[in-house]
């Protein structure tokens, strides 16, 4: 079932989402000095990519850092890798077969906004 619903998943709006955060790792890995924001944006745009059988859990070692690294998260691509998760998640959720992945895309809004400290885990 985990199989099928990625590979809808992937048609109907996974490939767009994956496509924003590879736009904005390859934009970190440029800047150089991102480069850590850029490996969080390709580890979640893989999670994007598909999801369906993995969770997000928050690692118990996150700190101060993380918080500080989330604000420049949210500054540099955090807002519009979101608002790009909202808008589709409202576009599927107009039609009654895509409601589940609409809310999926809601669910994955907070990691998109905060990805540093958090790990993305097999259910």
């Amino acid at each position: 079932m985990k199989t099928l619903l990625n590979l809808i998943w992937l048609i109907l709006s996974g490939f767009w989402l994956f496509l924003g955060y590879l736009l904005a790792a390859v934009i970190m890995f440029v800047l150089i000095i991102t480069i850590p924001w850029g490996i969080a944006a390709a580890r979640i745009g893989v999670y994007a990519l598909w999801p369906f059988g993995k969770t997000v859990a928050d690692k118990p070692t996150a700190g101060l850092g993380s918080l500080l690294g989330n604000v420049i998260w949210v500054i540099l691509a955090g807002w519009w890798l979101a608002i790009g998760h909202i808008l589709s998640g409202i576009a599927l959720c107009l039609t009654i077969i895509g409601i589940p992945f609409g809310i999926a895309n809601f669910k994955m809004v907070p990691i998109s906004l905060l990805p540093l400290g958090k790990d993305i885990v097999d259910q």
